[in-house]
């Protein structure tokens, strides 16, 4: 249902972001309390795991690794 609506319920305390999940507005709050240690050299955004920051940096580079 939210999904078709673009409704998003629920919202960061600390920064007011919204999230169409109570589980997406718990991680995106580990990004305020510094446990998203992999970040970006290009862009400055950081990751909560270094296989996270690798298929970022993609964008960066242009590199596509996967063929369809």
């Amino acid at each position: 249902r939210l999904i078709h609506t673009g409704e998003r319920p629920y919202e960061c305390p600390q920064c007011g972001k919204s999230f169409k999940t109570s589980y997406e507005v718990t991680a995106h709050q580990q990004s305020h309390m510094g446990k998203w240690p992999y970040r970006c050299g290009e862009c400055g955004k950081s990751f909560r795991t270094s296989s996270h920051l690798t298929a970022h940096q993609h964008i960066h580079s242009g590199e596509r690794p996967y063929e369809c």
